[in-house]
């Protein structure tokens, strides 16, 4: 199981998986749980910092080595599911590995969700066992699974790394992990990601920052920052990367506090901070920016929604030590998390873009009548093996999977995000992106945030509405006024409202679009329900 320098190579070459041709790393790791090995060659090296607690890696090791043991003592067998159900920790983390290393598949529960999701999450991947802290543990339905303890013995005594119920002939193909799509609304999926593609996202994502294992400073080591939930996908690979490279993790105590980021990245000289784009806006809105030492911050990785240049442009005048390389990316759970990469052009015309394809990624573009740009489809070795339950997929049989959003590539290779083909807001017959006009607002200085979608509207069908998050006074006129030098009419928000309050933001941190969509749709709706009876009245 052991997972060597040697096994991490450069060379690719296209190898058929299922009768799909992929993009495949010859020489490759096969198994997520083998990462851990890397956990001796950073000893004492502090690992997870929450607060005032302090996990080596040492410990690490020791501490998942004993709780797979008890797992399997506990009749957990290889292939057995295990829900964790709880919020960023020392304990999640080693609970995530003791799964893997006793054979069985880790099932990263959502910890936002409600007692009822809990449980229909539940009853639909049926789990051996769940794994819960004590703030999650109460929304676990009665009798809805058996309850494992969540808590890790951190002596360690000699014994075997490998316990008897995962030994056995292992398969990269097999499943390594099932993660939730993080969507707003309807019922999340289950995504089922193979250790072929977890691993193939890691092996590039350290391919293109030079640090394959051969290839790093044992010396040297970066601090960086989690915000973001590691029952998500980026945080996930966050986590494997770190045990690879031998990076420390801050982690947040509590929920996201841009004032508690401030003093964490200063007191722990946090170097790397991945982050999406709403939670760098809000740390830089804090009037303690220019008063914190922030100069350790040499790295600010944004996705999980579009980037715009105008917020480039921002952390480059208000963060100069992460000057000039901001890397950026684009990807979906259902595709392990990252198809594209960008370091940050000092180039303007290419701030704002995803970057470029990974090396094992091909990207292709299908056409929709009406649409202006065509769909991404994505192909590559790290996309799901499926829906857990569930027989519908995204991805054809030909391998591509389809993403829902608009884009297209430009001359030098760069993908761009113009919008979703779902999202498109249809006004009179004419297509509109909302991401083209929310680009546009972002970009009006005094403008913070803007969301943009369509609402209902009698004669057009739809009607565009901008809410618009604002540090001095507008008015939908100057807001108008600005926006048609840059877009088309039809494009220019009818309906606004503008605002010095943040944007209503999600569990991921995203801002909650779908939700304040519904909230202005429903009030339009009321609107004009009142106007109705007005009219009824009079006549």
């Amino acid at each position: 199981m052991s997972t060597t320098a040697a096994q991490w190579g450069k060379e690719i070459a296209t190898e058929t998986i299922g009768g799909i041709p992929f993009r495949m790393y010859i020489e490759r790791p096969r198994r997520v749980e083998g990462l851990l090995d890397f956990a001796g060659r950073w000893g004492n090296r502090p690992h997870i910092i929450q607060g005032g607690r302090v996990v080596t890696f040492e410990e690490l090791h020791h501490g998942a080595v004993a709780k797979a043991a008890q797992l399997a003592a506990l009749d957990i067998r290889r292939g057995d599911r295990i829900f964790i159900l709880g919020w960023n920790s020392p304990e999640w983390v080693v609970n995530f590995w003791a799964c893997l290393l006793v054979g069985a598949v880790p099932v990263l529960a959502n910890a936002w969700w409600s007692e009822v999701e809990v449980g229909n999450a539940l009853a639909a991947l049926q789990p051996a066992m769940t794994l819960a802290d004590e703030r999650c543990a109460a929304r676990v339905p009665a009798g809805s699974s058996r309850l494992g303890p969540w808590g890790i013995d951190w002596t360690w005594s000699q014994g075997s790394d490998t316990p008897a119920n995962a030994e056995g002939a292992r398969d990269e193909e097999e499943t390594a992990l099932i993660i939730f799509t993080s969507g707003t609304s309807g019922q999340p999926k289950a995504v089922v990601l193979s250790h072929r593609a977890l691993l193939a996202r890691l092996q590039m994502t350290l391919h293109v920052t030079r640090k394959l294992p051969h290839q790093i400073d044992e010396t040297a080591h970066d601090v960086t920052l989690i915000t973001g939930p590691l029952f998500h996908v980026g945080g996930m690979q966050t986590l494997m990367r770190a045990v690879v490279v031998g990076d420390t993790l801050a982690v947040l105590e509590g929920k996201y506090d841009p004032a508690e980021v401030l003093a964490c990245i200063e007191r722990n000289k946090v170097k790397r901070w991945n982050a999406v784009p709403t939670m760098v806006t809000r740390l830089l809105d804090h009037p303690d920016v220019p008063r914190r030492n922030l100069s350790s911050l040499k790295s600010i990785s944004i996705g999980g929604a579009p980037v715009h240049a105008e917020l480039m442009q921002r952390i480059r005048t208000q963060l100069p030590s992460v000057s000039p390389r901001i890397p950026t990316g684009y990807g979906l759970t259902e595709n392990g998390g990252q198809a594209t990469a960008a370091a940050g052009s000092e180039d303007i015309e290419e701030l704002g873009s995803a970057g470029k394809p990974l090396p094992c990624v091909e990207i292709r573009f299908l056409d929709h009548p009406g649409l202006p740009d065509g769909e991404i489809l994505l192909r590559s070795p790290t996309q799901m093996s499926g829906f857990y339950g569930l027989d519908e997929s995204p991805i054809d049989e030909e391998g591509w999977l389809h993403t829902g959003d608009l884009g297209r590539l430009d001359d030098k290779g760069n993908l761009w995000i113009t919008g979703r083909s779902k999202d498109m807001i249809i006004r009179g017959g004419e297509n509109i992106a909302p991401v083209a006009i929310e680009r546009a607002l972002v970009a009006i200085p005094g403008v913070v945030e803007a969301v943009v979608f369509g609402v209902p509207h009698p004669d057009l069908g739809e009607e565009v509405m901008a809410i618009v998050v604002v540090e001095r006074d507008f008015t939908p006129q100057q807001l108008q006024g600005t926006l048609r030098s840059n877009l088309a009419s039809f494009a220019v928000p009818s309906r606004w409202r503008i605002q010095k309050d943040p944007l209503t933001t999600n569990h991921t941190g995203k801002v909650d679009k779908p939700a304040l969509a519904a909230q202005a749709r429903a009030e339009v709706a009321q609107e004009r329900a009142k106007a109705g009876e007005r009219q009824t009245d009079e006549e």
